[in-house]
């Protein structure tokens, strides 16, 4: 009972003094919340002398919302954000941040990724040299061979980003994937030194034949018709291939004219197995006689995992 009188004496107290059970546990929950948000605020303070998080949440007026000024950043963090934009948005970013978006660091990156090798990378640059400039001159002269590949040859030699030999040609086109395919095809077809120094850059050590095999193609594209081309072309592969793996070729007797029949083999049957106008596929068994006639020194085992491979990853000159 005197313990009942106490409990309501004293909640009387505390009503008279503004204090009920509610109100101080929303008041205790508010502190904490406080103390929480000071030690959030202290961590971020201490760990860098710029505060980010409160820069980050910082807006001086209602229409500068929606994008940070990088001025205010670290220059790392500045060229780092830069370096996710592509030429065109980084053209943009320099009307608003021209001292960071024209940085060269930022435009040879873009260069190098797009064409991984040119002949000015190398070179002393001459004065007033700047790879923005390098990177339009890049880009206008890939247009202008994918719509005639001669001229655009030529639009890279007059402007010195290339040099008039073969093999600087060679290299350019196996580090570039903008170049359109059939232009380049039509190109190597009549440019057969270029394409011979194209060939050498390959390295087909170690590698499965039919992979070997697509990983050419996937830089010097077949030819949709059989013909002169293709001929050649398989050719070189062959020699290419035998002179990058010459323990294999002791090891299973193989020769250029065996690959060279091996890798027609592998394109008749790529195309027998992926043609929809197709029905009856060619066997394991049917393949492996077919090709042994043609190629004898050649063992069923091997020549059963050529067929494996087509027909589990696909064509090889898709």
């Amino acid at each position: 009972m005197g313990q009942g009188l106490w409990r309501v004496v004293r909640n009387q107290q505390l009503q008279h003094h503004g204090y009920n059970e509610q109100g101080y546990l929303c008041r205790e929950r508010c502190r904490r919340i406080g103390a929480d948000d000071a030690n959030i605020a202290g961590r971020r303070n201490g760990q860098s002398g710029i505060d980010l998080y409160q820069l980050l949440k910082a807006r001086k007026t209602r229409d500068e919302q929606g994008f940070i000024n990088l001025e205010m950043l670290p220059p790392e963090l500045s060229f780092t954000i830069l370096s996710y934009l592509n030429a065109t948005d980084l053209c943009l970013a320099s009307c608003v941040w021209q001292d960071l978006a024209n940085d060269e660091l930022l435009w040879q990156g873009l260069c190098k990724s797009t064409w991984g090798h040119c002949s000015m990378y190398n070179k002393k640059h001459p004065p007033g040299f700047s790879y923005r400039r390098l990177y339009m001159q890049l880009d206008e002269g890939s247009l202008t061979f994918n719509a005639n590949p001669d001229e655009g040859v030529y639009y890279f030699l007059s402007r010195g980003v290339l040099d008039d030999l073969p093999k600087e040609i060679a290299k350019f086109i196996f580090c570039t994937r903008t170049l359109n395919w059939k232009k380049l095809r039509i190109y190597l077809d009549e440019r057969r030194d270029v394409l011979d120094e194209l060939v050498t850059l390959h390295n087909f050590r170690n590698q499965f034949l039919p992979n070997a095999l697509r990983e050419f193609f996937r830089h010097i594209h077949a030819p949709e018709e059989r013909g002169e081309y293709l001929e050649t072309l398989i050719t070189k592969f062959s020699h290419r291939f035998c002179a990058c793996n010459p323990d294999l070729v002791r090891e299973l007797g193989l020769s250029p004219d065996a690959v060279y029949v091996l890798c027609y083999s592998l394109i008749l049957l790529s195309i027998d197995l992926t043609s929809p106008h197709v029905k009856n596929k060619m066997s394991k068994r049917e393949f492996i006689r077919n090709t042994r006639r043609a190629a004898q020194n050649i063992s069923e085992d091997f020549v059963g995992h050529l067929y494996d491979n087509i027909y589990l990853i696909g064509h090889v000159a898709a």
